[in-house]
């Protein structure tokens, strides 16, 4: 065996060394280091992102089981930005008495799954793939089961190995069929062997369903708001935003890569899924009074218009999709982080409970409107540039009936967007939330979400270099 292979592991095994420092620091530090437990996991993490924020070039190892490329590091660099967010995010929420003794494992926890969704990125192969996603999926149960002596918090974690557990079962049965077909688990003989037979339609059906589960699309989506709701905010937010991004990448790579010689038929099935995805999660969240549950139902919408950059095929549509995640990170968790900063001083979830935010906490309400208008596609915010770029890449492959629907659908979830809007600014009900000065921790990563908002779209080389790396191909 050559060790040399390793070498192509760089991030996977920089990210190990971070899991394994935390949870020896954790199991061997005394109780008063581990006051600064939580400042040290973000340290860590944030030297791994930046050790490692150089792309790679592309290359293979283990026979071809394990890819790298440009863009996937440019993918895995966001990830880690995003999951950074989280844990500066968290470290407030990590104090609480009931979450402190669990404090190790929420970093812990969330810093394997990550390395699953490296995994799932970087694999050649469909078994690899697979023991990605699984070490993605299982750890996402236990995070989100953290407040086990809440009813809703371990309801969800058990809807979500029910679901989890299902849609893995239906993916490997889709592999086994595609196995049976081609001979073969690695991407590149699939795709040197795929011919359209109904036993290999039957099997991509069954992985674009497996996969569906993951990403919470249209008709696959039931699980999400019920999930998002009962755990824990920042466990919430990691599964909207990181958990959502890592899973659609690996999907449209393993399309572009293996499906390609039958890009017609994927293509047809996702044109049907896109627009019940965007209708109905739009629709649906208008319903909803829980922000958590709002939230939830405006990520599957969100999935759908991410979706029309796998729906390109193209370079353009690859490059949009990681600009899209890029920009959803920053927004959605702008929006969840006021929305667990006034949880955790008042525990109040209801956009009622909002109703004149503006007058007793201005700088949250402040950073929630720019959140919301950047979700809904308003410019001159980042996620209007988001929206653009997404949009033209499908219609630069000639779905434009697609891009109309999509843009109808923009104009709905606009209303709703704005509905957070008015309950701060505009209803004069007496506000229920008193005036606070949340921690400092807290400030910095809205802070940052907002700079990202505000500048991400206006800053055009961004997305010059996410396309001069999809350029490289995968």
């Amino acid at each position: 065996m050559d060790y040399s292979n390793f070498l192509m592991l760089r991030e996977e095994l920089s990210l190990i060394a971070v899991i394994v420092l935390l949870f020896l620091y954790d199991t061997f530090g005394s109780q008063k280091s581990l006051k600064y437990f939580s400042v040290t996991a973000c340290i860590l993490l944030a030297a791994h992102t930046v050790l490692n924020s150089i792309p790679m070039g592309n290359g293979s190892a283990f026979g071809g089981m394990y890819n790298t490329a440009p863009v996937i590091s440019v993918v895995k660099t966001i990830l880690n930005i995003g999951t950074l967010l989280i844990f500066i995010q968290a470290i407030s929420w990590t104090k609480l008495e009931h979450v402190v003794i669990r404090r190790g494992e929420f970093y812990v926890l969330t810093l394997i799954t990550l390395l699953g969704m490296y995994l799932m990125m970087s694999s050649g192969n469909f078994l690899l793939f697979f023991v990605g996603l699984e070490t993605a999926s299982l750890p996402i149960a236990a995070l989100v089961a953290m407040e086990k002596y809440r009813h809703d918090s371990y309801e969800a974690a058990a809807k979500y190995v029910f679901i989890a557990v299902f849609s893995s079962a239906l993916m490997l049965l889709g592999l086994s069929y595609i196995y049976g077909v081609t001979g073969t688990l690695y991407f590149d003989d699939i795709a040197a062997r795929v011919v359209s037979t109904p036993l290999l339609l039957v099997g991509l059906v069954f992985f674009m369903a497996g996969m569906g589960f993951k990403i919470s699309i249209v008709p696959f989506h039931l699980w999400t708001a019920d999930v998002y709701e009962g755990a824990s905010t920042q466990v919430t937010s990691y599964l909207s935003v990181i958990s959502k991004g890592a899973a659609v990448f690996a999907f449209m790579i393993v399309l572009f890569k293996v499906f390609a010689p039958i890009a017609g038929v994927w293509q047809d099935i996702l044109y049907g899924l896109i627009i019940i995805t965007i209708t109905v999660g739009n629709l649906f969240a208008i319903r909803q009074k829980n922000l958590k549950r709002f939230l939830a139902f405006s990520s599957i919408s969100q999935a759908g218009y991410i979706l029309l950059g796998v729906i390109a095929g193209s370079t353009a549509g690859m490059s949009s999709l990681i600009y899209y995640v890029l920009v959803y990170i920053f927004s959605n968790l702008a929006a969840f982080g006021v929305i667990s900063v006034i949880e955790n001083k008042t525990g109040k979830l209801s956009m009622d409970d909002y109703n004149g935010l503006y007058r007793t906490n201005p700088k949250l309400s402040l950073a929630m409107m720019l959140a919301m208008f950047s979700l809904a596609g308003i410019p001159p915010f980042a996620g209007f540039f988001s929206k653009f770029f997404i949009f033209a890449a499908a219609a630069g492959q000639g779905y434009y009936i697609l891009v109309l629907i999509a843009l109808i659908n923009t104009i709905i979830s606009l209303y709703y967007y704005l509905l957070v809007v008015k309950a701060m600014f505009i209803r004069q009900d007496d506000c229920q939330i008193e005036g606070f000065r949340s921690d400092n921790a807290m400030r910095l990563s809205i802070s940052l979400c907002v700079a990202g908002i505000l500048a991400i779209g206006i800053v055009s080389v961004i997305y010059d270099q996410i396309f001069s790396f999809s350029r490289l191909g995968l």
